[in-house]
């Protein structure tokens, strides 16, 4: 009898962000990720309660894998400051790393605990503050109308509804960027 090749937990998490990165998240499912791995499906519900379970986490290793991107990008010194190398970075990964960029960004959050808005504004606001002498009200506005932008060309890089090359991106997000400063400053003079 053929000895049985034990499935890891870690197996197939990386296995099925693999199928999530290359086919989307409705490629994902007990008999896609088995056919990955060369196994049946008894390994998947034995490290997983349930497919709700293995998406959570593949969320949070996609999270990872994101968050690893942006520390790239922004230890890279590409970009003016740390700021808009976040933005870039969320940008490039919509444009390289699509269907993973859907799953963390363009699924439906309802049913979250929360938004996540909160430890992205927290993370952020100071630097804001520290930076423009901004009242935490205007930070967050500011970041909020930033943030929108950036959200909105990654989107539209994720969805195939505009391809922007990456330095087009980078002159709109200083564009809006100088835009929204220029404002906030003409709000304090009057």
């Amino acid at each position: 009898m053929a000895r049985k090749t034990e499935v890891f937990r870690k197996d197939i998490i990386e296995a099925a962000v693999d199928i999530v990165r290359t086919q989307g998240s409705d490629a994902l499912n007990a008999r896609s990720l088995a056919a990955k791995l060369g196994c049946s499906t008894q390994p998947v519900f034995s490290n997983f309660k349930s497919m709700d379970d293995l998406l959570c986490a593949v969320l949070e290793r996609t999270l990872e894998i994101y968050n690893s991107f942006v520390e790239t990008v922004v230890n890279s010194n590409k970009y003016e400051t740390p700021y808009k190398a976040r933005g870039m970075a969320y940008i490039l990964f919509a444009m390289q790393q699509t269907n993973l960029f859907k799953l963390l960004f363009m699924r439906d959050r309802k049913k979250d605990e929360h938004s996540g808005e909160d430890d992205l504004f927290d993370d952020v606001l100071p630097l804001i503050m520290k930076a423009n002498g901004f009242t935490e009200e205007q930070a967050r506005l500011f970041h909020l109308e930033m943030w929108i932008t950036v959200h909105g060309i990654a989107s539209m890089a994720a969805t195939g509804y505009c391809t922007l090359d990456p330095a087009l991106a980078s002159r709109i997000l200083t564009d809006s960027y100088q835009g929204l400063i220029q404002r906030f400053a003409n709000e304090k003079c009057n």
